[in-house]
């Protein structure tokens, strides 16, 4: 336990941090998205990822001052697309369409990528791409 706080100040900075990042989660990748991937990760053990990940990443992170929501999703696109991360990578290429970013921009952010970790992460990226963009157009994608 954290030094000078209770169990029960620990618990509520969790809860907050919880909620915002839910908040911030549906905001990004949508309800459906977010809903079904709580959903599936039910449980002691995969639930406990689906928390972590609502709590830390969208929770804490995402909801920082300091850089806008579409400059956040360029990052994680250029990050996931190095990192061959396909169903994640695709995801947050629907986030960043919520976000405001255009398939241009989109576009340079994994010719980028693809520049400095390489054509094959880049071929992929922009396969990836293509079909996320199309299902976010459809209106598979976009915030509920």
């Amino acid at each position: 336990m954290a030094a000078n706080y209770s169990e029960e100040e620990v618990k509520k900075a969790h809860e907050i941090l919880f909620n915002e990042g839910l908040k911030m989660r549906y905001q990004v990748a949508g309800k459906e998205y977010v809903d079904n991937a709580l959903k599936n990760g039910t449980g002691s053990f995969a639930g406990a990822m689906q928390e972590f990940v609502t709590e830390s990443c969208w929770g804490s992170i995402w909801t920082r001052p300091g850089l806008e929501l579409k400059t956040r999703s360029f990052l994680n696109i250029a990050m996931l697309c190095c990192q061959n991360r396909s169903s994640e990578l695709a995801t947050h290429i629907k986030g960043a369409l919520n976000n405001g970013a255009s398939e241009d921009e989109i576009r340079e952010v994994i010719l980028q990528a693809a520049c400095y970790c390489g054509m094959p992460a880049g071929i992929e990226g922009f396969r990836v791409a293509t079909k996320a963009v199309d299902e976010w157009k459809s209106g598979q994608g976009k915030k509920a």
